[in-house]
This record gives C-alpha cells, sequence and structure tokens, in this order.
C-alpha cells in the first residue's frame, strides 16, 4: 500500500518512524458529466475572472477572502513559519479508555506502518502497551496544512490512527429528539429487548453495497446494447396503529426467519387499521333480542369440543328422544278419554 504521509510517533521521549497508509478504500460509482446531445464530457476549466482566461495549475496559489470580498493571498513561505511542531510528528498526547471517544468524532481511518527495522522494537513496544492498557492513545498531527486530532488503537499486529473531529467540531442534538412526551411502558420494552435478542449479532463481512451491485448491473446491460433489469418495487409499510403488535409480529417474523419456531402459545399477531365506526341508520336492527353476534363463535366452541363428548351427546339425545315418545303417548290418551266424558255426559242429560 502506498503511504500518504511519513513521519514519526512521539510519546515521550520515544520517537517510532512510520508511514501513513489509508485504511479505507471506496467501491462507489462514479458517474462523469456528459452533453446529452452528442455524449461529449463536460468538463471544468479554471478561469481568472480579471482575464478571462484559462490558466495551469503551476499559476494558481492560495488566497483569503476578507468579510469585504478583498483576497488576501497566502504563499507557502507564509504558510511554512506557522508555529506547527506536529508537521512531521505525530504527537501523543494522552492515553485515555475507548469508552471516553464519542463515535460523533471518528473521522477517516489510517493504518501506521512501521518505518524500516530500526522501528520494529518501538513500534511492537507501544502496540503492546496500548493492548495491555485496554486504552487507546490521543494524538496531534498535521495532514494536508492543518492541524489534527487523531485516536491510535490496535487492529490485529497493527496501529491504528482515526482521524478525530476537534470538539467544538462536533454539533449538539438541539431540536432533534421528539417535544413531545411519551410514555413507554414496560411491556413495550421487554417485547423491544425480545426483537434485539432475536435479531442478535451479525458478521459485518457477510454485509454488502446491494445499490453498488444493482448499478453495476445497469452499466454492463446499457454497455451490451441490453435494457436495464427492472428492479422489485420496495415494499411500502402501512400506517402502525398498535405499537404492541406491530413488536410482536416482529418478534415472530426474525425468529421464523432464523428457522426457529415460536412457542405454541404465542399468538400471532397483527397489524390493522381501525374499523371506520357505522352510524345508526346503516346499522341493521336485530330481530330477536336474544340472538347475538356471538353465535357463531359458540357454534364454534361447541364443534371443536364434540369429539370429546359424542358419547355423553348420543345418550342424552336417546333420552330426550325416550321421554319424547313417552310424553306424546301420554297426549293421545288423554285426547282418546277426553270424548268419552263428553259423550256420558251428554246422554245424562238427555
Amino acid at each position: 500500500m502506498r503511504s500518504i504521509w511519513n513521519g514519526a510517533i512521539s510519546f515521550g521521549l520515544v520517537s517510532i518512524p512510520i508511514k501513513l497508509v489509508n485504511a479505507t478504500e471506496s467501491h462507489s460509482i462514479s458517474f462523469r458529466q456528459i452533453h446529452l446531445e452528442d455524449g461529449g464530457r463536460i468538463r471544468y476549466r479554471k478561469v481568472c475572472e480579471l482575464e478571462e482566461k484559462e490558466v495551469s495549475g503551476a499559476e494558481i496559489g492560495k488566497g483569503y477572502e476578507d468579510a469585504d470580498g478583498t483576497i488576501i493571498p497566502i504563499t507557502d513561505e507564509d504558510l511554512s513559519h506557522l508555529p506547527l511542531p506536529t508537521a512531521k510528528t505525530i504527537e501523543i498526547v494522552a492515553f485515555v479508555p475507548a469508552d471516553r471517544i464519542d463515535p460523533l468524532q471518528m473521522d477517516a481511518a489510517y493504518y501506521l506502518a512501521a518505518g524500516g527495522a530500526p522501528a520494529a522494537k518501538p513500534y511492537t513496544l507501544l502496540r503492546e502497551a496500548l493492548k495491555r492498557s485496554n486504552k487507546v492513545a490521543i494524538a496531534k498531527y498535521a495532514l494536508r496544512g492543518r492541524e489534527r486530532l487523531g485516536m491510535l488503537r490496535v487492529v490485529d499486529d497493527a496501529i491504528a490512527m482515526h482521524g478525530l473531529l476537534w470538539p467544538d467540531e462536533v454539533r449538539a442534538p438541539e431540536g432533534v429528539a421528539p417535544d413531545t412526551n411519551v410514555n413507554v411502558n414496560d411491556k413495550e420494552l421487554d417485547l423491544a429487548d425480545a426483537l434485539m435478542d432475536t435479531l442478535g449479532e451479525i458478521d459485518l463481512d457477510e454485509l454488502h453495497d446491494e445499490y453498488r451491485e444493482a448499478l453495476e448491473e445497469v452499466v454492463a446491460a446499457k454497455a451490451a446494447g441490453e435494457a436495464p433489469p427492472e428492479s422489485p418495487e420496495p415494499a411500502r409499510g402501512g400506517k402502525v396503529l398498535d405499537l404492541m403488535a406491530a413488536l410482536e409480529k416482529s418478534v415472530r417474523a426474525a425468529k421464523e426467519s432464523r428457522g426457529e419456531e415460536p412457542p405454541p402459545s404465542e399468538e400471532k399477531a397483527e397489524v390493522k387499521r381501525l374499523p371506520a365506526r357505522k352510524s345508526a341508520r346503516t346499522t341493521p336492527k336485530q330481530t330477536t333480542g336474544k340472538k347475538s353476534t356471538s353465535t357463531a363463535g359458540k357454534t364454534a366452541a361447541k364443534k371443536t369440543t364434540a369429539s370429546t363428548s359424542a358419547s355423553a351427546s348420543a345418550k342424552k339425545s336417546t333420552t330426550k328422544s325416550t321421554q319424547g315418545t313417552k310424553k306424546t303417548t301420554a297426549k293421545k290418551t288423554t285426547a282418546k278419554k277426553t270424548p268419552a266424558k263428553k259423550t256420558a255426559s251428554r246422554k245424562r242429560t238427555a
């Protein structure tokens, strides 16, 4: 890897020659501006606005624009006299626990490579000291014309340096958090914890840039004179009206995606919209007051228990039918006796 800066690490009286190497690289696809009419490249030219002519890089210098628009030329000679002790030195100023560093301050990442054989011993000493102390080193260094803040830590067998923003460069999150009072109950927190536990951890090496891969397919198809592939329309999330149901459904979906079967007692949660209100005019009246809409539920419950109570139902049916037969016979007998009594009374009258 090509170094972008050569210097030394300094802490106390120890000096370690090092080379600064980029620890990250960009794989994003960049585009050029073109003329839509003929596909020609659009290029930017550096033109002096006073002479209205293009100038070369050798003719371009630095200048500071004052509040009134006046340009104050600043030469490299002027900058060379600045009191910048870190121009060629990464100066360690402190060793602190890693959790003292706010992730918002993290900037570009670099590897510090030992600058030759003489640097191997002090380089290893610093690396092992950082490992054993479980601390990171805070340092100041100069790069590309300005002094910067950095953090040194151990990555495998190398020392890495993260550029840090100065504390006054991190903005306070004023006006970002919701300004309304929201109460979260324990059950909602328990479901959120369950969802976090179900999702678990992930191997970051498995993550990849799906947008870049799709963009590469489009470029390849256009280069081959083919129609670009069509991507499925992303799912649009509906309006969630029940946070608890959404959490329960998310937990269940996460378990199913991992091949885990949820407990049998766990009910499926559904996110539904609230039903529209019906007015009194459109609500049909019930013909009888005894019947209710729960009849179907009761019928379904009876069907589910029919298999276990079949014999009992049969006995009851037999008993009812026998009793019904006896009652019917009794009624017929009574009906026959009644006309006989009436006939006898008529004869006496006559």
